[in-house]
C-alpha cells in the first residue's frame, strides 16, 4: 500500500495523495497581537530537549531537532541514520504550501516512471500522539498508511510547508480536534507559531510529529517550489543524506 499525505478525514500515508487542500483560508491576515521579539522569547521558552541530525540537498542544510518525548521514533529515526539508510533518496512528493515527504528506499536511483510511495523497512513505529507537537512550518513528521492504530512508516517522513493561518483556521481546527481528543488546546505559542509562520494544523494529533526544523527552514521553501511530474515527483531529483551531529 502507498503512503501518503491527506487532509482531514483521509489518512496520510506515505506518498502520492491527489488531496492538496487545506483548512479554509479567511481573505483577511490576522495581525498577531504582540511583538515579534515576544513571540520569539515564547517560542525559545518551549524549544523542548532532543538530538540533532542534519538534513543536507543540493539547496542547503536544515538541522533538525528528534524529541525526546517521541522515543520510539527518535530512536528508530537515528537507527537508520547511522545505518545511512536515508543516503541518497530522493524527496519522491513535494506539494507546495503543503509539505516535503521523503524517506522511500525504492526512490535510491529510481527511474523517472518508477512508481514511488510504497517502500519502507518492513516495521511501521507506534503512534507517538503529543499536543506539545503540532504542524508548524518545519515540523517533521512520520507518514503513514491509513491503519486504524495510525501507526507510523518505518522510514517515511515529512517535513511541513504549510501556509500561515489566520485565527479562524486555528480556532476552527482546533474545535475539530477537540471532538476527538477532549480537552486539545492549542498553546499562545503555537498559535503565535501558527499564525506568523504557518504550517499544517488540520493534520495534528493524526499522524506523530516527532521533531522539527531548527535551523534552515529556508531550504523547505527551496525544495516546495520546484517544478514538479504527475504525482508531485520534483523534476529534477532532491537527494539527501542525513547525519547525527556530534
Amino acid at each position: 500500500m502507498r503512503l501518503l499525505l491527506i487532509t482531514f478525514s483521509i489518512a496520510l500515508f506515505s506518498c502520492g495523495a491527489k488531496d492538496k487542500t487545506s483548512a479554509t483560508q479567511a481573505n483577511e491576515e490576522v495581525v498577531v497581537e504582540t511583538t515579534d521579539k515576544t513571540i520569539a522569547e515564547v517560542l525559545v521558552k518551549e524549544i523542548p530537549a532532543g538530538k540533532e541530525a542534519v538534513l543536507s540537498t543540493i539547496y542547503g542544510d536544515m538541522t533538525i531537532l528528534l524529541y525526546d518525548e517521541t522515543p520510539l521514533h527518535q530512536e528508530n529515526f537515528i537507527k537508520l541514520v547511522n545505518e545511512s539508510f536515508y543516503d541518497d533518496l530522493i524527496f519522491h512528493r513535494v506539494i507546495n504550501s503543503f509539505m516535503i515527504q521523503g524517506g522511500d528506499p525504492n526512490s535510491r536511483g529510481a527511474s523517472a516512471d518508477t512508481r514511488l510511495g510504497g517502500g519502507g523497512p518492513g516495521y511501521s513505529v507506534p503512534a507517538e500522539f503529543n499536543a506539545k507537537f503540532v504542524h508548524k512550518k518545519g515540523a517533521l513528521a512520520a507518514a503513514r498508511t491509513n491503519n486504524p492504530q495510525k501507526e507510523s512508516s518505518g522510514s517515511q517522513f515529512y517535513i511541513a510547508h504549510g501556509k500561515k493561518q489566520n485565527e479562524a483556521d486555528v480556532n476552527s481546527v482546533e474545535a475539530r480536534i477537540a471532538q476527538k481528543n477532549p480537552g486539545f488546546k492549542y498553546t499562545e505559542a503555537q498559535r503565535a507559531e501558527l499564525l506568523k509562520n504557518g504550517g499544517t494544523p488540520f493534520l495534528d494529533m493524526d499522524y506523530t510529529v516527532f521533531g522539527e526544523v531548527i535551523s534552515g527552514l529556508q531550504v523547505i521553501d527551496s525544495i516546495a517550489q520546484v517544478a514538479t511530474l504527475s504525482g508531485d515527483r520534483p523534476l529534477v531529483d532532491v537527494k539527501m543524506s542525513i547525519k547525527m551531529s556530534k
